[in-house]
């Protein structure tokens, strides 16, 4: 599993935020201008293609942090 700076990197090429947003494992999702359905299928395509790992969108309303989401990666 990779760390979870380069986690976040990752997380945000996925997600590609139209404006440039400050994002660490902490960063609650919902603080998350952009975070919609959008930004999690790209997300839970990244995680299955990147990681080999399939997680689904019950997963991630489960997550509430960035962190949260990598840590399903383990």
């Amino acid at each position: 599993m990779s760390t979870v700076n380069a986690f976040v990197e990752k997380f945000l090429e996925a997600v590609d935020f139209q404006d440039a947003v400050a994002v660490t494992a902490d960063t609650p999702l919902a603080s998350l201008p952009e975070w919609d359905s959008l930004a999690a299928l790209g997300v839970i395509v990244m995680c299955d293609m990147e990681y080999g790992k399939t997680i689904t969108g019950i997963d991630l309303k489960n997550c509430v942090t960035v962190a949260d989401i990598h840590a399903l990666l383990g």
